[in-house]
C-alpha cells in the first residue's frame, strides 16, 4: 500500500512525524524512532528567552557590571536553567543529520521579530531540512489587540523567509478571530506549512498540595478541534497542513488525512507506547486502506474537507443550529 505524502515539498514515505519533544535530544532514542519508521523528526524548540538570557549574561560578564542588570537577569531564565543551550542545539542538529537518514526539522519558539531570528539561518546552515516556528503567545494583555499580535507573527515569518531557503512551518494556536484569513496571510508571508495546533499546557490545580500542575499528555479527544480546522483550511490556503495534538491511533491518523492533513505529528502516544507504536500504526493504516479499497493514502487525502465533503454544513454554523434543535436531554 502506498502511504507516501508530500509535506512542505518534502516527500515522506508516510505521514507519521515525531513532533517537537525532548526525545530527539538523545541520539539512541532518535535512532530507535527512525528504526520504528518515523518519517521525520521535529526537534524541541529553541526559545527566544534562551537566546536573550544568554546574550544578557554574556554582556554582563564582559562588562563586569552584573549588579546593574538585576531586573533583566531575574526576568529571563538563566542559561543553565535550560537543558539545551543555543550552541548545543545547533550541534545536536548536526549530530542528528549525521546519524539519521530521515528529515530533521529545527524549531524556534518566540513572539517578536528580532536579532535572535538569525538563529533560523544558523539552524539551516547546521543541516536542518526545515524550520518550525512555534508561535506560543498567550494574549493576556488587554492593551494589545489582535491585529498587533498577527502582524508580529507575520513579521517573524517574513524575517525567517528572508534568512533561509529551507521550508518553514508555522505552528499555530486556534485562538484567532478569523483563522482562515490569518492562515492565508501566513502562507502569503512565506510559510510553507501550517501545524494545527500549538498545545498550550493549561494548568490544573492540586487543591490538597496547593500546587499548579503544569504538564499533561494529550488524548484523542483533543483531535476534534484539529480536524474541524484542518477540514476548513484544506484546499483554501497555499500551504501544507500538519495535525498535532490528540493523534494516538490509526483512526486518528486516517481522520486527520481525510480532513486534509499532509502529515501528523505525534508525541504523547510515543511517550505512552514507545517508538514501536509508529510501526504498528503504519501497518494498521495500510490495512484499513486496503479493506476500504483505497489505492493510496493520497486518494483519501482531503476527501472529508469542507470543499469535498457531501455535507459542508457539518463544519459550519448550520450544523450547530441543527444539533441544538435536535438535542433531547
Amino acid at each position: 500500500m502506498d502511504l507516501s505524502t508530500t509535506y512542505m515539498g518534502i516527500e515522506l514515505p508516510h505521514p507519521l512525524v515525531v513532533g517537537a519533544s525532548p526525545m530527539v535530544r538523545d541520539l539512541d532514542t532518535a535512532r530507535r524512532l527512525e528504526d520504528a519508521g518515523a518519517a521525520a523528526l521535529v526537534m524541541d524548540s529553541l526559545f527566544e528567552e534562551q537566546l536573550m538570557a544568554e546574550q544578557v549574561a554574556t554582556a554582563g560578564a564582559i562588562e563586569g557590571t552584573s549588579g546593574s542588570f538585576a531586573e533583566a537577569l531575574s526576568y529571563f531564565p538563566s542559561p543553565p536553567g535550560f537543558r539545551v543551550g543555543p550552541e548545543e542545539y545547533l550541534e545536536q542538529i548536526g549530530r542528528l543529520k549525521e546519524a539519521l537518514a530521515i528529515p530533521v526539522f529545527g524549531s524556534l519558539n518566540g513572539t517578536t521579530a528580532g536579532g535572535w531570528l538569525e538563529y533560523a539561518k544558523l539552524m539551516a546552515d547546521a543541516g536542518a531540512d526545515g524550520l518550525e516556528l512555534n508561535v506560543y503567545e498567550l494574549a493576556s494583555d488587554p492593551g494589545v489587540d489582535a491585529g498587533e499580535i498577527e502582524e508580529r507573527t507575520l513579521a517573524m515569518i517574513r524575517q525567517v523567509r528572508r534568512a533561509v531557503k529551507a521550508p518553514i512551518a508555522l505552528k499555530l494556536s486556534p485562538f484567532y478571530t478569523s483563522l482562515p484569513h490569518f492562515a492565508r496571510r501566513a502562507a502569503g508571508a512565506g510559510a510553507d506549512g501550517l501545524v494545527l495546533f500549538n498545545r498550550f499546557y493549561q494548568p490544573d490545580i492540586d487543591v490538597e498540595e496547593l500546587e499548579v500542575i503544569r504538564l499533561s499528555l494529550s488524548d484523542s479527544s483533543e483531535l476534534l478541534l484539529r480536524l474541524h480546522w484542518t477540514a476548513i483550511l484544506s484546499g483554501r490556503v497555499d500551504a501544507s497542513l500538519a495535525v498535532t495534538g490528540g493523534v494516538h491511533d490509526a483512526l486518528d491518523v486516517i481522520k486527520a488525512v481525510m480532513t486534509g492533513a499532509h502529515a501528523v505529528q505525534m508525541v504523547s502516544a510515543i511517550y505512552q507506547n514507545g517508538p514501536e507504536h509508529l510501526r504498528a500504526l503504519r501497518g494498521e493504516i495500510a490495512e484499513w486502506l486496503e479493506e476500504h479499497e483505497y489505492d493510496s493514502l493520497r486518494q483519501m487525502q482531503g476527501s472529508m474537507s469542507l470543499l469535498k465533503t457531501p455535507d459542508p454544513d457539518a463544519y459550519e454554523r448550520a450544523n450547530y443550529i441543527k444539533v441544538l434543535r435536535s438535542f433531547r436531554g
